[in-house]
């Protein structure tokens, strides 16, 4: 039964449909499909983004209507000391104005005068005002664009989270694929040297060769099982770090079965002519997740600072309210009934105040100043890696050369051989060069397509990846 779904689990992930046959490929655009589709760091990072979208909701919840009531009454001993209901609707506007409508009505024998009103009850209409303080930025609004500009900056950071793990599942990968053509390399002089133990061995029993030729033959064949035993291993522990990367819905993890096969091929689609700047189609720093994420956190700050600098003003409160008893009569307000109030405050030495707006200006000039190394180091890091593909290119195209002379050399030492004209140690020494280029080839290969990872993860996103 276990076996049966680790089998559908990796038919799911290497996006075949055949149902009785197990997939040999799991192609390197296809993985990071399903990394970026299902990984718990991508998943983390949705969360992420989703955090700052409740954020600003809660700050947009401060500009909501309310309504409020108020109740409130006594009896003692049989009498109705008072009744009081007061009932309030709010809404509050941007520009640090709020319009109010309300209800009031009270009875009682120990009334408050204050309190006093028509028996059906006092209708209210109109506004509060901050004049001074709070006219041009308010908490309620600094809130707001502070959630704003988090939510901006939760989305590029995910955009870097996203880069981050998408750029380790590839180095993962590629190691993979190395380790996985470097044991095809073995494999095959594996069975040159087993061919030409073999022959050799015949060649001894009929006195054509000395029987010392055997013993460097059958040393030859232990070495190059041994590389392959090697990297077998190797091969073993890079397959259980892809299946690291690999999750399907539901935060099932995958583990690859060592018949799947990592698709080598895209090391050759993937080499270009010498010009890389295609990699840079109209691409500018500011497009890039960690400047916009410094940028968010910038205006934050300037949102902030601008609330510290409204709060060097005094705090003058202006309320207006048109009175009637006849609320379902528009034509009853009259401006001679009304309710007025200001509420006046100042701090004399303002030493909180403007502590605070220093405190803010440093905070966004330091902020200024970490944008400005960030975006310097991110160019660097892109003109870094830009040469270094251009290098790789070059040094690939001098390995491929070199295994072709030393396929060439091998080729010319075995005909010379055949003649008798040359020593199985030639032919083992040519071989071993041979071996060790086209590892090197390899290993450039890899290095190649894990700098240009590198190059992505250091634009802060990868290419569109199709599933």
């Amino acid at each position: 039964m276990k076996l049966l779904i680790t089998t559908l689990l990796v038919l799911k992930v290497a996006f075949l449909a055949a149902q009785d046959t197990v997939p040999k490929n799991l192609g390197f655009t296809e993985y990071l499909a399903y990394v970026k589709q299902y990984h718990p760091v991508v998943r983390q990072a949705q969360l992420h983004l989703e955090k700052g979208e409740a954020e600003l909701l809660r700050a947009r919840g401060a500009f909501d209507p309310k309504l409020e009531v108020d109740y409130d009454r006594k009896k003692f001993k049989g009498s109705e000391y008072y009744e009081l209901l007061n009932s309030t609707f709010k809404i509050p506007t941007w520009y640090g104005l709020e319009l109010k409508a309300g209800f009031e009505q009270n009875d009682g024998l120990y009334l408050n005068p204050q309190r006093t009103v028509p028996p059906e009850g006092l209708f209210s209409a109109g506004i509060t005002l901050s004049a001074a303080q709070g006219l041009i930025m308010d908490k309620r609004r600094a809130a707001l664009r502070s959630a704003q500009a988090l939510k901006d900056q939760t989305a590029a950071e995910m955009e870097l989270m996203v880069s981050e793990i998408l750029y380790e599942a590839s180095v993962a990968y590629l190691e993979w694929a190395r380790l996985h053509q470097q044991s095809e390399v073995y494999n095959g002089f594996v069975d040159n040297a087993q061919r030409r133990f073999q022959g050799i061995s015949r060649s001894a029993a009929t006195g054509e060769i000395a029987a010392i030729d055997t013993v460097e033959a059958g040393i030859a064949l232990q070495d190059r099982l041994l590389q392959l035993e090697q990297t077998k291993i190797k091969l073993l522990k890079q397959r259980l770090e892809v299946s690291n990367f690999l999750w399907l819905e539901n935060n099932v993890p995958v583990e690859l079965q060592t018949e799947i096969r990592p698709d080598y091929i895209l090391f050759e689609d993937e080499i270009p002519g010498e010009d890389i700047e295609f990699l840079l189609p109209g691409y500018t720093l500011e497009e890039h997740p960690k400047i916009q994420a410094m940028e968010s956190k910038i205006e934050a700050l300037r949102v902030q600072r601008r609330l510290k600098i409204n709060n060097l003003l005094p705090k003058v409160d202006l309320e207006y309210n048109f009175l009637t008893p006849d609320g379902d009569q528009i034509g009853t307000y009259d401006t001679s009934n009304y309710k007025a109030g200001l509420k006046f405050s100042f701090p004399l030495f303002l030493r909180k105040e403007r502590g605070e707006v220093k405190l803010a200006n440093y905070k966004l000039e330091d902020a200024s100043l970490e944008v400005d190394l960030s975006r310097r180091k991110i160019e660097n890091k892109i003109d870094g890696l830009l040469q270094e593909l251009e290098s790789y290119i070059r040094q690939i195209k001098i390995s491929e050369e070199m295994v072709e002379n030393y396929e060439q050399l091998l080729a010319a030492e075995e005909r010379k051989f055949s003649f008798g004209e040359s020593s199985l140690f030639l032919i083992i020494s040519r071989e071993s060069k041979l071996i060790d280029a086209k590892l090197k080839q390899n290993e450039l290969l890899t290095k190649f397509m894990i700098v240009k990872a590198e190059f992505y993860r250091s634009l802060g996103s990868f290419p569109e990846i199709r599933e």
